[in-house]
């Protein structure tokens, strides 16, 4: 799997899932489904978040979200 397809894959995953996911979890659910490691998997979640294609949420913890259209 190539850098763009993991990047696409986990941009896919939060905007398909219906609950909130946390960033460690999230970060290794990827790792495990793309055969890289973890530390890999969060530099690539950072980069969707410069972006701004994600965004960091806080409620009592961490959490990864859509940023709010509008």
């Amino acid at each position: 799997m190539t850098h763009d397809e993991i990047k696409e894959k986990m941009y896919d995953k939060v905007v398909k899932t219906t609950k909130k996911l946390k960033p460690g979890d999230l970060a290794k659910l990827i790792a495990e489904e793309a055969g890289i490691e973890k530390s890999d998997a969060k530099k690539i979640l950072a980069e969707l978040v410069n972006e701004g294609k994600l965004i960091y949420t806080y409620f009592g913890s961490s959490f990864i979200e859509l940023p709010p259209s509008g």
